[in-house]
């Protein structure tokens, strides 16, 4: 596809008009609109500035090849899914777990992924049967993986958590308290230290970690891309390390190391 027709699609898919993108950007609409006729080509500096509006590299923008490839957002039904984490959770006796599956469904009801249509449960889900599917069969870890977001993002209390004091506590660990420009480091450093001693929540923040990295082409804008990168980079190895630290999850630690590892090594090489 032509540069043109890149401006055109990125544009209409987040619902804005000619006048909207060059207010933004600080040209006129007459501008825009012979861009997306492929009549002129702006300079470096609106191309970076249109690449910051529409949260895309410059790539994105000025690749002619854009739309060869069919992209997912989801892999796996969430549905299916989730009756995969009831049925084994039946099956193990992870009582904590069958009523965590119900309860996070119902917590997350109506959010989606960022930038997308999938259902939010898909995440949780995700890390439930990441962990399953590592031989994991701690009920704790199981239920607090499905749970790990419904105090910081659904407004649930601690207490009203359908499961045991162990799992509750991990799900603490988990929650992110709100950060802004001026306390972000601090609260960072305090929330990692935290969560790196104990090994069960350090496992779930990588099962976790994996999972957001591996959408965060589509779910994040290039600033918060290369944000995440330096602080999986400066966190996660000491949380792995925990990991490593513990017989049972020896073959856990190898998986989520090379799956982080190889992720940001793809991110790095293609910004």
């Amino acid at each position: 596809m032509s540069f043109g027709t890149n401006l055109r699609r990125l544009r209409e898919e987040r619902k804005l008009t000619q006048e909207q993108v060059a207010d933004a950007i600080g040209v006129t609409f007459q501008a825009v609109s012979s861009w997306e006729r492929d009549e002129y080509k702006p300079d470096t500096e609106k191309l970076i500035r249109l690449a910051s509006l529409f949260e895309v590299s410059v790539n994105a923008l000025v690749e002619e090849k854009q739309g060869v490839f069919k992209t997912k957002d989801a892999i796996y039904n969430w549905e299916h899914m989730k009756t995969f984490v009831k049925t084994s959770a039946k099956s193990l006796g992870l009582k904590d777990t069958q009523k965590a599956v119900d309860f996070a469904a119902e917590a997350h009801k109506g959010q989606k992924r960022k930038k997308s249509e999938v259902p939010y449960i898909y995440h949780p889900l995700n890390l439930a049967c990441h962990a399953l599917s590592m031989e994991i069969k701690d009920d704790a870890v199981i239920a607090a993986c499905l749970l790990h977001d419904v105090v910081e993002d659904c407004g649930k209390n601690p207490e009203e958590l359908p499961v045991g004091e162990e799992a509750r506590e991990l799900i603490e660990l988990l929650t992110h308290k709100k950060t802004t420009d001026e306390d972000r480091d601090a609260v960072l450093k305090a929330y990692y230290a935290s969560i790196a001693k104990n090994p069960k929540a350090a496992l779930i923040k990588c099962i976790d970690r994996c999972n957001n990295i591996t959408t965060m082409s589509w779910g994040l804008s290039r600033e918060r891309i290369i944000r995440m990168i330096k602080e999986t980079e400066q966190y996660f190895p000491k949380l792995l390390s925990v990991i490593k630290a513990e017989p049972e999850y020896n073959n856990a630690a190898w998986l989520l190391q090379y799956q982080i590892e190889s992720m940001l090594d793809i991110y790095k090489r293609l910004l």
